[in-house]
């Protein structure tokens, strides 16, 4: 056997084993043996009680989540993965939790339409959303629909003047009901979308059931469901939805009943009490 018939048998028997070696490894990422020990790599456990307590949520929802700490590895697994993932995506955002006044995103790209239509120029979101945005509303397309964004990213200086405006034209207690003060907004995320008129009558429109049914299959989550204004602190709105990512939107809908703010809550006093 020549020297290069020699090399060429040589490196064909380190290639497989290679191979064999990153397939045997994606197997075992799979089985429940590896998902205990990728859990393991974050031990959350001291932690759980104090961001239980923290989060106050309601006890529905707390026993649910302590019997999964218990007896659901799954959890532990799916928990890691939300938390190493962009964490603007579980950032808590709210009444009391905001943004600071400089943040805003570096991806941000203007939306056209596609998919989706755009209401108007201008409109910008991060692009993990916007990718997102296309495939759920490209789904929609083949089930006969057209999703319409119209509002996306605001600045902080932007909702300075829209809750100015809704204060004057509202009324200062029904405009924070209704509208974050700067800095509090989802808006500054670059990860919202406000679908179709932004009116209550979108509520009863097909796109409206349409995401309400589908959404979270593709990372997308209502930020303010009916029902729920003292939870969230806002008025239901139907047309704001807020990309979390899959992971995210499925543990949302697995464990805390489909309520953003619960999940975030969790996640916001996890993150507190490791710290």
């Amino acid at each position: 056997m020549n020297r290069l018939k020699f090399l060429i048998i040589v490196l064909a028997i380190n290639g497989f084993a290679t191979f064999s070696c990153v397939s045997v490894n994606n197997l075992r990422e799979n089985s429940s043996e590896d998902t205990n020990k990728i859990a393991e790599k974050i031990d959350f456990s001291p932690y759980f009680s104090t961001a239980l307590t923290n989060a106050q949520l309601p006890e529905k929802i707390s026993e649910k989540i302590q019997e999964n700490i218990t007896a659901n590895p799954d959890f532990a697994n799916e928990l890691h993965i939300i938390m190493q993932t962009d964490p603007y995506l579980w950032m808590l955002v709210d009444r009391e939790h905001s943004l600071n006044e400089d943040y805003e995103p570096r991806d941000l790209i203007e939306l056209k339409d596609n998919s989706y239509h755009v209401s108007r120029e201008g409109l910008l979101i991060r692009s993990a959303a916007a990718e997102a945005l296309e495939e759920m509303s490209a789904a929609a397309k083949d089930d006969g629909l057209t999703l319409t964004a119209s509002s996306c990213y605001r600045s902080y200086a932007y909702q300075v003047e829209v809750f100015a405006r809704n204060a004057k034209e509202l009324g200062q207690r029904i405009a924070e009901r209704r509208t974050a003060r700067p800095g509090h907004s989802q808006h500054q995320l670059g990860l919202t979308v406000d679908f179709g008129s932004m009116t209550y009558a979108f509520a009863r429109t097909a796109q409206s059931r349409w995401l309400t049914a589908n959404a979270s299959r593709f990372g997308w989550s209502m930020s303010y469901p009916q029902g729920y204004e003292n939870v969230t602190g806002y008025s239901y709105e139907c047309w704001h939805y807020r990309y979390v990512g899959k992971e995210l939107a499925q543990f949302i809908d697995n464990y805390f009943d489909g309520i953003q703010h619960y999940a975030l809550k969790f996640l916001h006093e996890l993150k507190t009490a490791r710290n």
